[in-house]
């Protein structure tokens, strides 16, 4: 008899997930959310990370784009079908060590922002899904040096619309980039970090 007491509650328990199991996948994908802070790097690896995910579409918003391995990360993804689109701050057309030209060799779309000031937002969102945000500039200097911050957030559905709609409002007033890549994009070698 007591076999039997046992098998009724273990087939309850087993109905009671089955019944739960879509409820808990709501409790699942309400985020992955994720901070990381310099200076101990991190970041770098955290949005490369992100990158890889991608399937669909990757949007950027950057004041300063130096750090080779997010720039990899990115032409990668362009290159297995991943929309990928970028707003820049105008400095990036004049700086001789931005990262700017790698993206434009390999066809990346680059848009300027340079309606203000400084365009100096810190924005990705992948698969309108993903936000990546903080005082994190794509650049090897905040990685190595500076004291910074990166938070991650995933299936904050309402944020990650506010975020777009502010890319669509950028992107809006933003113009292409003048510099030019070249006629036959120069061959892909990702850099070692």
């Amino acid at each position: 008899m007591q076999w039997v007491l046992i098998a009724t509650g273990f087939t309850g328990a087993l109905t009671l997930v089955f019944l739960l199991r879509p409820r808990l996948q709501v409790f699942r994908a309400a985020g992955r959310n994720a901070g990381v802070f310099l200076p101990k790097g991190g970041c770098q690896d955290a949005i490369v990370r992100e990158l890889k995910r991608a399937r669909k579409e990757i949007l950027v918003q950057a004041y300063s784009f130096t750090a080779d391995p997010i720039t990899y990360g990115l032409v990668e993804a362009k290159k297995r079908g991943v929309h990928v689109e970028i707003l820049l701050d105008r400095s990036n057309e004049e700086a001789s060590y931005s990262d700017l030209h790698i993206l434009v060799e390999n066809q990346v779309p680059i848009l300027i922002d340079a309606k203000h000031a400084i365009a100096h937002n810190k924005i990705m969102v992948v698969d309108r899904k993903v936000v990546l945000t903080g005082s994190f500039n794509f650049t090897n200097q905040a990685e190595h040096e500076n004291a910074e911050n990166l938070l991650i957030l995933t299936h904050h559905h309402d944020l990650v619309k506010h975020y777009l709609e502010n890319y669509q409002a950028h992107k809006s007033h933003s113009q292409p980039s003048q510099n030019h890549a070249p006629a036959a994009p120069k061959p892909f070698h990702h850099k070692a970090a």
